[in-house]
């Protein structure tokens, strides 16, 4: 999945287990081997889900929360990833005061994560606050960011650090070896793109999804069909507490089918949350590679 939106004064929903998890787990993923074994084909889908509020604590000053995501992937592993998608909300807080936020995205990951072009606007009340456009483009020893906005500039990441359709699949990868625990750096344009997040993935035992699924439902498509129970962490190395602790901006959970498809979204802010059920899905027509 992508990242969620800025809510009140968070700019992403990250979160879960510390960094040295990952570590101590002795999985750190190889950018190279996610392309070179992963094995999944992922299903070009668009995929609507109804957004609401969850768990929530008073000081979160959130009184009500609705919203709807929309996300659309299409491609494969030869043409490459496109991915489009919105994320708009509308938070009341206990002031009767109510925001909309509305975040659209666009990004296109070339075969082999050779390069990763995107595009990203925050609306706020249907204001443009945030805009972040630029390409990633991978080396022999490093990979490179040509920003266009919201300024122009060049920066420089490690070459082990994952664009978003290689997370995906390196998460997918480990779970086909009932491997718990991974740690990743992820890269993905988000807020003003100059960020290399580090995340730590906790995956559950697979799943058989439930048969009975009425044919009239979502995802019926999804029934009968195997899942992993996901957890991701998201971590800013330069948000240190006090005492020198690295702590989590934002967990995100979700059922991660085979096909790569997510469903049962829950979006944790630490002082509250959101959850997501999917109110529509649309496989469109694969095609394969020669």
């Amino acid at each position: 999945m992508k990242h969620v939106p800025k809510a009140v004064s968070n700019y992403y929903a990250r979160v879960c287990f510390l960094l040295a998890v990952g570590i101590l787990s002795g999985i750190f993923v190889s950018a190279d081997a996610v392309w070179a074994q992963a094995g999944h084909k992922l299903v070009p889908h668009r995929a609507v889900y109804d957004m609401k509020l969850g768990d929530t604590e008073e000081q979160s000053g959130i009184a009500g929360l609705n919203g709807r995501m929309v996300y659309d992937f299409s491609g494969n592993a030869c043409d490459g990833y496109s991915v489009n998608f919105r994320f708009v909300t509308q938070f009341q807080n206990m002031d009767g005061g109510s925001q909309i936020t509305d975040l659209q995205t666009t990004s296109f990951e070339e075969p082999e994560a050779e390069t990763y072009q995107f595009l990203s606007k925050t609306f706020v009340d249907q204001k443009l606050v945030e805009a972040t456009r630029g390409t990633a483009r991978a080396g022999t020893k490093v990979k490179t960011v040509e920003l266009k906005e919201p300024s122009e500039k060049s920066l420089e990441i490690g070459t082990e650090v994952l664009f978003p359709t290689e997370h995906l699949l390196a998460i997918m990868k480990a779970a086909d070896e009932e491997v718990r625990f991974v740690a990743a750096d992820i890269y993905d344009g988000a807020e003003t793109g100059d960020k290399v997040y580090s995340t730590t993935t906790v995956i559950g035992a697979k799943t058989v999804s439930p048969t009975g699924t009425n044919k009239e439902e979502p995802d019926a498509a999804l029934a009968g069909m195997n899942y992993w129970p996901v957890t991701v962490a998201y971590f800013d190395p330069a948000d240190e507490s006090a005492s020198g602790e690295l702590l989590p901006v934002y967990q995100l959970s979700f059922w991660l089918y085979q096909n790569g498809i997510s469903g049962h979204l829950k979006l944790d802010y630490g002082d509250f949350t959101i959850q997501g059920e999917m109110a529509a899905l649309e496989l469109y027509d694969e095609a394969d590679c020669p």
